[in-house]
């Protein structure tokens, strides 16, 4: 028998103690056995999104409907217009009106809240995995809309339900409505004259079915964009300023046209495109329900019809949503847990990996924070190579494709480009502030180093490191590019490290490390960087060992030696370690500075890395909480800079408390979160994660404002007046890598290279606690017991009730379920 196997992430264990949150929210709560996060109050704080599609077609709605869809690029393929920093009342991309006529009495209200605002009876968003399912009741008519991007179309589908729920007969018209972008979205505010003399729209019936394609002038025969419905169209507008009438300034909380019995059938060739499609669907008798499907998309012209026959017939949509569903319940079920914390649980077995595969797609490309506009656009070398580790064991095929297109943009001097283009593969030659040395992040190539170590612990496929992949070299066609093994692409990157050293015999910045931030002119040092460089080490040993490259495995033991006492020699300041030293030596991040003291990297990296010696890790880690930490959560460094300084760069253009400015910055917690747990300190290390856990947040939401079920990248700092503010939510590395601090560290369980590892660092008061992990083939059914209430170390492990010596589960063991029971002391 394989055994039980967790079908949905929300089964609770008798340990979770629950209380009756629902008195105290005033936006949502978490439905963990739906594995959805249902808002209930149309008027959250900001706007709050979800994902559908990938980046290969799809994008974001938000919790009133609106979108921003794009195909392959969100700069220069996007399909809706949606402006973020418009109110929250505005229109936004796409929404439904309804019309209803009820005992001669009509009235006009929206499917998503927006743009009509009326006052709702009912209303839930419910944010799913990867849909969004929008239900309200408003003047006796429930609508229920579900919108998704079914798996590998080029189509958003909204899928809707409406119901007279009054007890007389209504009238219903539904006018489902798109507003068109240009594809080169920048181009809207930079080009006023030239946007709307190229952009047309088109009305064809195809199929039977009404729909409006739009395009720019010179994308006729290429990208064509649609719109339609599987409904008898009445009537359709395609021109914005004569849907909302009054010559352009009626609104789109009542636009002029929806006061007519029909719309006008004009199609626009110049100007600002948009598609209303007017569906009269008659007489509604009390309890009566008529369903429809509008599809936004875009395709090659030629492919166009064979999108809209598909997903016009409702028994493919219902297979598409089981098709997502069966994708996702694969995905969750690689790693499920139940802890004594209902909010570590909603995150760990829904939300946060849900948002590690969104940041897997999306890098950094586009949110409503990353507009995916201008040159600070792309994929992310550093990010992208962070996002992996969060995915590995849930989607390894995609993990070792996204690796292996990383590596394509490293040089062949072992650095790395910052971001590439994913359209045609090159890189993203940086601003113009970046000249000579300075275009190299020093960071970025030993990214990589870790996320390839990791996915060869979980998967076992060390063919890949045989796999030849070119450098980059945009001087070159690809064709002639060099090309090597994936294990020479880490031995260069650890060779440029080495190499490229600065006054104190430390890696050199160049024109940023991880804090992107902070730019030193010429030879300045980065601290973290060794830090990296240690850990990279460490990753690369455990490899090498595994291989049986005894010689290599002796040369990066001395490098890791000689790290080690350069870093201790130069960088402690008696508390905690320094973060930087410009190039003529003098230190930032150290007690002379009065201002930016200390830095959290430096301290956390240090015992990550192996190079904090005799107990001067505790010292900086202590530090931290004494100097950086606050209730929501550890601050980047502090205390803030209260002026500008060029010198210093971007972290002095915010205000004290802000972003890297002694803000909390979360993408930094899970490292010390993981450094309190390599030092055995449980309660720590569990404060520190429930301290930035969103799902923690559920009730303070009129502080923290961002959606509580995903992590932002920002929280503001107790120097900030506006402290515990949370922004820049969905594209954050924090996922990842506090995913991997709970699920590997806390709870302990991680793959090696010999098999799985069991060690975990828990609160003393944790009873027990329950994991369900699949991993190379089997699936291991782990019961963690703490009868003496310790926080780490393992005194026993029974694998299908024999003991087994040491904390590694062997690979060989019998049986593709296995049984194990995992006893602390």
């Amino acid at each position: 028998s394989k055994g039980p196997e967790i079908k949905k992430p929300t089964q609770k264990l008798s340990l979770s103690t629950h209380e009756n949150i629902e008195a105290k929210l005033q936006f949502g709560h978490f439905d963990d056995k739906s594995r959805e996060y249902v808002i209930t109050d149309p008027k959250t704080p900001v706007k709050w999104i979800n994902y559908v599609g990938t980046l290969n077609f799809g994008g974001i709605v938000d919790h009133t409907g609106g979108s921003i869809i794009c195909r392959k690029d969100p700069a220069l393929n996007r399909i809706s217009k949606y402006i973020p920093q418009l109110p929250a009342s505005d229109f936004r991309g796409e929404t439904t009106y309804i019309k209803t006529r009820r005992e001669g009495k009509e009235s006009l209200h929206s499917a998503f809240y927006t743009p009509c605002m009326k006052a709702y009876d009912r209303y839930e968003c419910r944010v799913g995995l990867s849909y969004q399912t929008i239900i309200n009741e408003c003047e006796g008519i429930l609508s229920e809309v579900k919108i998704i991007v079914p798996v590998g179309s080029n189509v958003e589908v909204r899928y809707a339900k409406y119901t007279n729920t009054g007890s007389t007969a209504v009238d219903l018209e539904v006018v489902p409505v798109v507003e068109f972008t240009h594809f080169d979205a920048l181009k809207q505010f930079t080009n006023a004259d030239w946007v709307p003399q190229t952009m047309q729209c088109k009305v064809e019936n195809v199929a039977g079915l009404t729909a409006v394609k739009q395009a720019a002038f010179m994308k006729w025969d290429d990208e064509v964009n649609f719109f339609t419905t599987n409904m008898k169209v009445d009537s359709y507008e395609t021109d914005r300023q004569v849907f909302l009438g009054d010559n352009g300034y009626g609104t789109w909380a009542a636009p002029g046209a929806l006061k007519n019995e029909s719309l006008s059938n004009s199609v626009a060739l110049r100007g600002d495109n948009m598609a209303a499609l007017l569906i009269k669907s008659g007489t509604l008798e009390p309890g009566e329900s008529v369903t429809m499907i509008s599809m936004l998309g875009q395709d090659h012209p030629s492919k166009v019809n064979q999108w809209i026959e598909t997903y016009s017939k409702e028994e493919n949509i219902l297979a598409a949503i089981e098709k997502q569903d069966s994708f996702w319940n694969d995905y969750l079920n690689i790693y499920q847990c139940e802890t004594p914390s209902d909010a570590m649980n909603s995150m760990l077995n829904v939300h946060n990996p849900r948002q590690c595969y969104t940041t897997l797609n999306w890098s950094r490309y586009l949110s409503l924070y990353q507009l995916g506009l201008g040159s600070d656009r792309g994929i992310g070398f550093r990010d992208s190579s962070q996002d992996v580790m969060g995915a590995i064991s849930s989607a390894p095929s995609e993990a070792k494709k996204l690796m292996s297109d990383l590596l394509s943009v490293q040089n062949p001097n072992g650095s790395a480009m910052h971001q590439y283009f994913p359209l045609n593969m090159e890189a993203n030659e940086g601003d113009s502030r970046e000249k000579g040395n300075k275009r190299t992040y020093g960071d970025d190539h030993l990214w990589i180093v870790l996320a390839v170590c990791n996915y060869l612990k979980e998967t076992g496929d060390y063919d890949f490191l045989m796999q030849n992949i070119t450098f980059y070299d945009k001087n070159l066609p690809l064709a002639e590019r060099e090309k090597a093994s994936v294990l020479e692409h880490l031995l260069r990157a650890l060779a440029y490290t080495k190499a490229n050293t600065g006054k104190n015999n430390l890696p050199l910045l160049g024109f940023a490390d991880w804090n992107d931030t902070v730019n030193l002119e010429g030879d300045a040092e980065s601290c973290m960087i060794a830090c990296m460089y240690g850990r990279a080490l460490l990753e690369m040993i455990d490899l090498l060992k595994y291989l049986g490259q005894d010689e290599k495995v002796q040369e990066y033991v001395a490098d890791h030696e000689s790290i080690r006492e350069r870093f201790n020699k130069a960088a402690w300041d008696g508390d905690w370690y320094i973060r930087y030293f410009t190039e003529e030596g003098e230190p930032i991040g150290s007690k002379v500075n009065e201002q930016g003291q200390i830095y959290t990297n430096a301290q956390s990296w240090s015992v990550m890395s192996g190079l904090a010696e005799d107990d001067r890790g505790v010292t900086a880690l202590d530090s931290v909480r004494e100097k950086l930490n606050t209730s929501f959560g550890i601050k980047l460094s502090g205390p803030g800079y209260d002026k500008f300084d060029e010198a210093k760069g971007g972290v002095t253009t915010y205000p004290p408390g802000a972003k890297e400015n002694g803000g909390i910055f979360l993408h930094s917690n899970p490292w010390v979160v993981i450094a309190e747990t390599m030092l055995g300190r449980g309660e720590r290390a569990f404060e520190y994660y429930n301290q930035i856990n969103p799902a923690a947040r559920n009730d303070q939401l009129d502080t923290y404002e961002a959606e509580p079920y995903c992590y932002p990248q920002n929280i503001l700092g107790d120097e900030h007046p506006g402290f515990g503010l949370a922004r820049n939510t969905w594209l954050s590395g924090t996922s990842s890598w506090m995913y991997q601090a709970a699920t590997q560290y806390i709870l302990g369980i991680r793959p090696s290279h010999q098999g799985l590892l069991i060690d975990p660092c828990i609160p003393s008061e944790w009873p027990s606690y329950k994991v369900m992990r699949k991993y190379r083939g089997k699936s291991y059914d782990i019961t963690v017991l703490n009868p003496n209430g310790v926080n780490k170390g393992v005194a026993q492990i029974k694998v299908n009730g024999q003991e087994i010596e040491g904390k590694v589960i062997p690979l060989d063991s019998e049986g593709d379920y296995l049984s194990v029971e995992v006893v602390l002391g």
